[in-house]
């Protein structure tokens, strides 16, 4: 998924109503992949500080409003914000005097270049400092550095020229700290204010190291025909700064942003199932053909973590139907050539495993009906002692009222398939070609199963089923469906041949 270009986004911003005096406001864009996206990995890294740059490649990012307000004398002002986000793209950057709207920006900085042990040895350079041992405190080498890099310190000591490893050396800085050392992220405008006094600002940017993902857990009930269902927001926050009582929006949907290239080197461097909650988290509306999701209290989204919100109050009752499938011939054998397939197949390896599908149908009649982000649902079952038991997880995508879900929760132990051609013919000359099968089902269980048997029209676009066993529905233009019932620890056989003709 990708996201907003940036004066969509800011057309947004600025469209809103104004904020409350104070404040922070979050909207979150997310083109994470449920199927391979874990937010901890981010967190690990992130804390570790194994690589500092490793929120560039977070799928996602926030858009951040924030409110201050400041003093500002007549005239032109060196304005601060710090605290803001380390991974700023400071071309996003808006700010807006929402007391004095004539206030103008001259000139924009993002600082960015963090204190560190590394910068505190380039302020140093020239100036005197101690070296002591780790293993042996009371050795001590003094002098003036000359150097800090690759691992080695080159000092101007008393008796000449030194140079001492890095590794097992302790560093006394002497003398008065030099200024300028930033210990956090700050913008810096240089503004012309016509009005001296108090004023209210309102800064926007967008910056990496934010998204999200949506997860929903459902519980079956004895019977396989309802569930309960409860939706989750995972937030992740590596973006390098907290947000107090902030405001969170969540945006849904196949946003498109363009892919710029990564900020440079030097720039980044310096950068089970829930309990039900007791009120609705979430707020759903319509944003432009998207789904824009408004936390309904505020919320602490804290730097180098993620949490757990609730989408939406859990649903009880929700009409599933559970249904077995079996395709013999996978569907990838569908021909897409200009010329039909008449090369006979081995059947020795057909497919003996009979897919266990969850359906669901997303509307009010089912006990649902709304929007579900895409993300991942974990499906449920009591056991006999009334514990919980995983019985399966799939895929959804970005998925509207009234429309069908799909789940593929495993295979089944207990019913089986085979699929065997019992005979073939090709005549090139004549243009046909003609093929029967058997399709073997067998059910190990003590009550009956009902089993959806898929057939793909693989070898042409021209086809017709000239025998049969079984009546069967035709799905689309290149695949058909049976409906059988294998009886109790006993077993069903269809048979059928289809002719191709081009």
């Amino acid at each position: 998924m990708t996201m907003f270009s940036i004066a969509f986004c800011l057309a947004l911003v600025t469209a809103e109503p104004p904020p409350p005096p104070a404040g922070v406001s979050i909207t979150v864009y997310s083109s994470a992949d449920p199927r391979g996206f874990d937010p901890q990995q981010f967190v690990a890294q992130q804390r570790e500080g194994r690589d500092p740059t490793f929120a560039w490649q977070v799928p996602g990012f926030g858009v951040v409003r924030e409110t201050r307000t400041v003093k500002l004398k007549k005239g032109t002002n060196a304005l601060s914000f710090d605290d803001v986000a380390a991974f700023i793209d400071p071309t996003t950057v808006g700010f807006a005097d929402l007391t004095d709207p004539k206030t103008s920006v001259l000139g924009q900085n993002f600082e960015f270049d963090l204190v560190s042990p590394s910068k505190l040895y380039e302020r140093y350079l020239g100036r005197e400092v101690r070296l002591v041992s780790h293993e042996r405190p009371d050795q001590t080498v003094s002098g003036i550095l000359l150097s800090a890099n690759q691992g080695q310190f080159v000092l101007n000591a008393a008796n000449g020229i030194t140079v001492v490893p890095e590794a097992g050396t302790r560093v006394e800085l002497l003398g008065e700290l030099p200024g300028g050392l930033l210990t956090r992220p700050t913008l810096v405008w240089q503004v012309n204010a016509e009005t001296e006094g108090e004023h209210t600002i309102r800064t926007t940017y967008q910056t990496a190291g934010m998204t999200w993902r949506a997860d929903y857990n459902l519980v079956l009930d004895q019977t396989d025909t309802k569930a309960a269902i409860t939706p989750w927001v995972t937030l992740l926050n590596v973006s390098g700064a907290s947000y107090q009582n902030a405001q969170l929006r969540l945006v849904a949907g196949d946003v498109q942003k363009i892919v710029s290239p990564r900020p440079d080197r030097m720039m980044r461097r310096g950068a089970g199932v829930a309990a039900a909650p007791a009120e609705a988290s979430f707020e759903e509306e319509q944003l432009l053909e998207y789904h824009l999701y408004t936390l309904t209290r505020p919320a602490n989204v804290l730097r180098n973590s993620s949490q757990q919100l609730a989408l939406f109050l859990p649903v009880s009752d929700v009409k599933v139907k559970k249904r077995l499938v079996y395709v013999g011939a996978p569907q990838y054998w569908g021909h897409q050539s200009s010329t039909a397939w008449t090369d006979e197949l081995n059947n020795g390896n057909s497919n003996r495993k009979v897919g266990v599908f969850l359906e669901l149908t997303n509307d009010e009649a089912s006990g649902l009906g709304k929007p579900l982000p895409k993300g991942r649902v974990r499906v449920y079952k009591s056991a006999s002692d009334g514990t919980l038991e995983f019985v399966g997880e799939d895929l959804i995508d970005h998925t509207p009222k009234n429309q069908a879900v799909s789940l593929k929760l495993g295979d089944a132990f207990d019913v089986t398939g085979e699929r065997v051609q019992t005979a073939f013919r090709a005549n090139n000359r004549g243009r046909e070609v003609v093929e029967s099968f058997t399709i073997t089902l067998k059910n190990a269980k003590p009550a009956p199963q009902a089993v959806e048997v898929r057939e793909y029209m693989y070898r042409w676009t021209n086809w017709a089923v000239t025998e049969k066993t079984h009546e069967f529905r035709k799905l689309d233009a290149r695949s058909i469906a049976f409906d059988v019932t294998v009886p109790p620890e006993g077993s069903t056989t269809i048979g059928f041949t289809v002719k191709y003709s081009w």
